[in-house]
């Protein structure tokens, strides 16, 4: 149960790999503007209450990143938090970047997002045994009621 967390009323594990890209994927998330967009991802996802960053990979034109988002969060939301309050920061610290990216759009308008967790098979197998082991027990409590 360990790999679980938990809220008020609601135990959960909801892991999400996420891909963004620069507006025309352009190759500017190079040496000094990689290394802040890091520390800046890492640092906005602190302020959303139990969403954290798992693991980020930054390329020259796009993030990967993993991340652990409650289910009080909808993923949109918090992309959409990310990505704006990032932009924001870019354009503030690095002038130049407005040059390229006209409309201070930074980001491209979409993100490619996918569930991480436990396989298909595996499930399929939970939920199978989970059926067979509710009819035993209603069995049981058939026959204690003879």
């Amino acid at each position: 149960m360990s790999r679980f967390q938990k809220l008020s009323h609601t135990i959960y594990e909801c892991k999400y790999h996420v891909v963004i890209c620069p507006k025309y994927r352009y190759r500017v998330l190079k040496d000094e503007i990689a290394e802040y967009t890091r520390q800046m991802l890492y640092r906005l996802a602190s302020q959303k209450d139990l969403v954290e960053i798992l693991e980020m990979n930054t390329q020259p034109d796009h993030i990967h990143i993993v991340l652990s988002i409650p289910p009080k969060y909808a993923v949109s939301s918090i992309i959409g938090f990310l990505k704006g309050k990032l932009s924001i920061n870019l354009f503030h610290r690095y002038e130049k970047l407005g040059k390229r990216y006209w409309g201070r759009h930074f980001w491209s308008r979409g993100y490619c997002v996918s569930t991480v967790g436990l396989d298909e098979e595996m499930i399929l197998k939970y939920v199978k045994y989970q059926e067979e082991k509710e009819k035993e027990i209603e069995s049981a409590q058939l026959n204690l009621k003879y």
